[in-house]
């Protein structure tokens, strides 16, 4: 696995702003399957019923968790997986660093352009 990307919380949240789509929409590309997601996605995928039940889920776990996906592929191949940062195994590409210098893995956050696609997808 590559190395994994270190910013900060200022430069994670302007990366977020930078996609131009509302909260809902905000998106995150799951480490091993390469899925988009938003927390639209989780709530369509049944993580829960509206942003507050699926914000603990959103960069963390892939959306394939929630509708029965299979575990991860060698290579992505669009489909989403059953993912989550929380295992044992923390393969993940991107760590958001807080002000007292922890690090968060999360999901490496979307292009502009990824997330724009994804919201504006049926």
């Amino acid at each position: 696995m590559s190395a994994v990307e270190k910013i900060s919380l200022d430069e994670f949240r302007a990366r977020l702003d930078a996609q131009g789509v509302s909260r809902r929409h905000l998106a995150f590309k799951c480490p091993m399957c390469a899925t988009v997601q938003s927390m639209q996605s989780l709530i369509e995928a049944g993580a829960g019923p509206d942003e507050e039940s699926v914000e603990k889920y959103i960069g963390f776990s892939c959306v394939g968790r929630f509708n029965g996906a299979e575990g991860p592929r060698k290579e992505p191949d669009g489909k989403p997986c059953n993912w989550t940062l929380g295992g044992l195994l923390r393969l993940h590409k991107l760590e958001v660093q807080t002000p007292d210098g922890e690090g968060h893995p999360h999901f490496q956050v979307a292009t502009p352009e990824e997330a724009k696609a994804l919201e504006a997808a049926p």
